[in-house]
């Protein structure tokens, strides 16, 4: 189950909407976040543009620090370093973000991004970065 407030900022976010990105967990310290490659957000080789995995990543991140905030509070990123390991061919991505390390006002974070291609799954990025909290 996803706590309410957590749905609600996540419906918020127009860029999730433009890329059809679903809130599939968000609880304690987790995230998990699905969209699917669209034909509109490629790049000139056919696969998902490196924006798409950034802003999976970094919202699945996000997204597992507030679990961990009180109500009234939001986030926003302070940094977020990312590795692109493999072109985003496939189907769907998924991005699954995790606090390492949760602080009174930051929290350290991390996600990775996998490609989805006919059940297959191929780790194509990952994330590491910090987090503020803000009223």
């Amino acid at each position: 189950m996803i706590d309410p407030r957590i749905a609600e900022s996540f419906a918020r976010q127009s860029m999730m909407t433009s890329l059809q990105a679903r809130l599939i967990e968000a609880d304690a310290g987790r995230c998990v976040i699905h969209a699917p490659v669209l034909a509109g957000f490629q790049q000139q080789h056919g696969a998902a543009h490196a924006a798409v995995a950034f802003a999976l990543g970094d919202s699945a991140a996000g997204y597992a620090a507030l679990t961990l905030l009180t109500e009234g509070q939001e986030v926003m990123t302070v940094e977020m370093k990312i590795n692109l390991l493999s072109p985003a061919i496939g189907e769907r991505l998924e991005a699954v973000g995790e606090v390492v390390r949760n602080g009174r006002r930051l929290s350290v974070v991390r996600a990775e991004v996998v490609a989805v291609a006919d059940e297959k799954r191929k780790t194509i990025a990952v994330l590491q970065g910090t987090m503020i909290g803000v009223q």
